[in-house]
């Protein structure tokens, strides 16, 4: 069983001209360094919040 017709030939030698300069560069923006949060509730606080809210997603 088939689900659809598979021709090699299409898959073979596919040239794709592309401009290097026009392309993204995903490195352009890349910043080394490091984040810090800083939290004015407990840590017990935001577990409870934490429950708090699945026990709403749960009633529904």
């Amino acid at each position: 069983m088939g689900f659809g017709s598979y021709d090699e030939s299409e898959q073979k030698d596919q040239n794709v001209e592309t401009d290097e300069d026009a392309a993204v560069n995903v490195h352009e923006n890349d910043h080394e360094g490091s984040v810090e949060f800083e939290f004015d509730e407990s840590e017990e606080s935001l577990i409870d919040r934490l429950d708090e809210m699945k026990d709403d997603s749960n009633a529904e």
